[in-house]
């Protein structure tokens, strides 16, 4: 490929960046008492938020019925062909339909119109002409026009689209701030996530609890070596009975070595323990143990029971995983 061909590249796609950005500003900068309004409908609500459309405008529908979902606002999606063939049924009198046309003369969009007024349905349409069909039959407009598309054709929905998803995200986002929607919120509705995993599963549920490397303030230096290969935590931990005196790391060790050389192996693993490890609870969340490791750089945490008793070890890659 010649410098040319990817001079050409590169122009063509920042321009169509550039482009859909300034119909983002626009979008910005008109927003106003309709977008309240529409919030406020889909907040007051007693059902879910059906969203429908059709086209490229039915795939960005889809995506914002998913993102209301996984943000405490429940919606789904419907295809209006589907819906003018039987799906009506789907939508009780409780729900708000949120529909989306650019053009706002979908054909398959406005045949459902009648049905969504005499089921005493709110109807909030996200077109990119006020003047349209669809608009002036709605209770909402959300106007999401755009000077022009990024395509080099000015014909292919992609400025339009983008507003479209900025938009839904606009009403996703301003519904959670008023619902007090939270990350614990978050994490139940995507409990097969990593974040879901972080903010609901317990340090208790994923520790080391059994075979912990526990040795003697007098271990010596070739048995703890022997205990970290052995636990493969990593360290070991420094014990007098059931009271924790401290921890050895193999980094501690490795530096220790460098340091005394031959005297290395006349120490014993109180000189060169860290005392006061970093401990956490057994019943706090996975989320709070990450917190921790990443605010002291640290790597491992010893876990007590709610009578401060060593019961196990958590270290990052557990909760990684």
């Amino acid at each position: 490929m010649t410098d040319n061909n990817k001079s050409q590249i590169l122009e063509v796609a920042r321009r169509a960046l550039h482009t859909e950005m300034l119909a983002l500003g626009r979008l910005e900068q008109t927003l106003g008492d309709s977008f309240v309004q529409a919030v406020e409908a889909i907040l007051a609500s007693r059902g879910k938020c059906i969203v429908t459309g059709m086209g490229k405008s039915g795939l960005v529908g889809r995506k914002i019925a998913a993102t209301l979902a996984s943000t405490g606002t429940p919606s789904f999606f419907l295809h209006p062909g589907e819906a003018f063939h039987g799906d009506l049924g789907m939508i009780s009198k409780e729900d708000i339909v949120l529909a989306l046309s650019y053009s706002g003369e979908t054909d398959e969009i406005l045949k459902i119109v009648p049905f969504i007024h005499s089921n005493g349905n709110t109807l909030v349409s996200m077109t990119g002409n006020a003047e349209s069909t669809l608009a002036k039959n709605s209770d909402i407009h959300l106007d999401v026009r755009v000077e022009e598309e990024a395509c080099i054709l000015h014909l292919a929905p992609t400025s339009s689209t983008t507003a479209q998803i900025a938009m839904g995200d606009a009403l996703a986002v301003s519904l959670m701030k008023l619902r007090g929607f939270t990350s614990i919120d978050f994490a139940r509705l995507h409990p097969g996530g990593s974040l879901g995993r972080r903010l609901l599963m317990t340090v208790g549920n994923v520790m080391r609890s059994h075979d912990l490397p526990i040795v003697g303030p007098d271990c010596s230096a070739t048995e703890m070596i022997h205990a970290i290969s052995k636990g493969g935590l990593g360290l070991i931990i420094i014990c007098e009975g059931e009271r924790v005196e401290g921890i050895v790391t193999d980094g501690d060790v490795r530096r220790t070595m460098e340091r005394r050389r031959a005297d290395f192996f006349n120490i014993r693993a109180a000189d060169i323990a860290t005392p006061h490890p970093k401990s956490i609870g057994v019943n706090e969340k996975l989320i709070e143990a990450e917190k921790m490791m990443t605010r002291n750089k640290i790597t491992s945490l010893l876990v007590n029971d709610d009578a401060g008793k060593l019961v196990g070890v958590i270290q990052i890659y557990d909760i990684k995983l």
